[in-house]
């Protein structure tokens, strides 16, 4: 844009101008004017409120943009936030949850460390009176154990059961190696040696034998079975003697007539011979035909198979009451058992078969043992240790 060069009008002094005419007057057009300065001021103000208006419009949309992404950021951290915070609520859900169990576990804990606590003192003081009175206890039970060891070599006579006792009652007072126990254990040591020097009765041997005899008894024949029995004691048969003038006529016969003379003294004897065997066999059938037998009891002829049947099965329970009678060292009901199965030996069974007379023998070696001896008691060893426990 050009600017004219100003008239030689302008640079008059505003005093003619302004000749005392009002601001309203309009001047002819032969008058000049400042409408170029205006139009370029007004101009210059347009392209100022353009690019203020640009400039403005374009802040405005830079700022619309940031504000507009300033919420769409704040708007996602704000679900961003809202759903961290439900996860928060959830986790501090959990961990109320938990620290409530926690509690109670801990209640729990502490009740049972209480209850441990009490638990320990009490075995505590329970220990400390257990080491107190430990040589009580073991007294206490040294006793009970030598009672019954007494009772028992009393009543069945076991000597072993009694050693053994006695040797774990020394064992425990050797233990505690205290001299106070001294007393006692020499009084145990009496009481072994009178056990050993015991005479030993073989009671399992003569259990055996009675057990042998029990089995035997079903196969032992009775008196009245119809079978014979061939005395174990039969005589022997004799040899025929040859006779003499038989071998003297034999000796002075010459040589010629031998031949003759031995044909017919060999049919002569064994005829003889045939004879004599026939007849034997003859007299041994007619003295089977007729026996004669004496017998205390007729009545055992006359059993009955039921009555024979009750008859073994008794004489097996005298053995076996010979035989618990023997267990418990009761000789009175052991000898009197004995007699009594011998007694229904003799009187229901053939004594001539060799089987019942070899079960008799047993029985009278078995009635032979000696079972009477005098047990000592193991009242010393129990008196010391009570005397030791009243000193206490």
């Amino acid at each position: 844009m050009n600017e004219l060069p100003p008239s030689p009008d302008q640079h008059q002094p505003e005093s003619k101008v302004d000749s005392g005419l009002p601001a309203s007057v309009v001047l002819p057009s032969f008058i000049p004017s400042d409408n170029g300065v205006l139009k370029k001021r007004l101009r210059l103000l347009t392209l100022l409120f353009v690019i203020l208006a640009v400039v403005l419009a374009v802040q405005w949309w830079l700022s619309y943009s940031e504000i507009r992404g300033l919420r769409e950021e704040v708007a996602r951290r704000l679900q961003t936030g809202d759903t961290a915070n439900a996860e928060v609520k959830g986790v501090l859900k959990t961990v109320q949850e938990s620290t409530k169990e926690l509690q109670g576990k801990v209640s729990v804990l502490d009740s049972k460390q209480a209850e441990s606590q009490s638990q320990q003192l009490a075995l505590e003081q329970l220990y400390q009176d257990l080491s107190k009175n430990r040589d009580d206890w073991a007294l206490s039970e040294i006793e009970e154990v030598l009672s019954t060891a007494s009772q028992q070599l009393e009543l069945a006579g076991n000597v072993q059961g009694a050693l053994i006792a006695l040797q774990n009652a020394d064992k425990s007072l050797s233990r505690s190696d205290k001299p106070q126990f001294i007393a006692i254990r020499r009084a145990i040591a009496r009481d072994q040696d009178r056990l050993k020097a015991l005479p030993t009765v073989d009671v399992p041997g003569i259990a055996v034998r009675l057990d042998s005899v029990i089995g035997q008894i079903d196969g032992m024949p009775l008196l009245s079975d119809e079978k014979p029995v061939v005395s174990v004691t039969e005589p022997k048969k004799q040899p025929q003697p040859v006779h003499a003038s038989a071998k003297v006529n034999k000796a002075k016969e010459p040589q010629g007539a031998s031949d003759t003379s031995v044909s017919s003294n060999y049919w002569l004897n064994n005829l003889q011979n045939t004879w004599q065997s026939m007849s034997a066999e003859m007299l041994m059938e007619l003295k089977q035909l007729v026996r004669v037998r004496t017998v205390d009891t007729p009545d055992a002829l006359l059993l009955s198979p039921t009555q024979a049947y009750y008859a073994r099965e008794n004489l097996k329970l005298r053995l076996l009451n010979a035989r618990l009678a023997l267990l418990s060292r009761n000789e009175f009901a052991f000898r009197n058992d004995l007699i009594a199965a011998q007694d229904t030996i003799a009187k229901y069974f053939d004594t001539r078969a060799k089987q019942v007379q070899t079960t008799q023998a047993l029985l009278k070696q078995v009635q032979g043992s000696n079972l009477s001896i005098q047990m000592p008691t193991l009242s010393e060893s129990i008196n010391a240790v009570r005397n030791y426990k009243s000193r206490r």
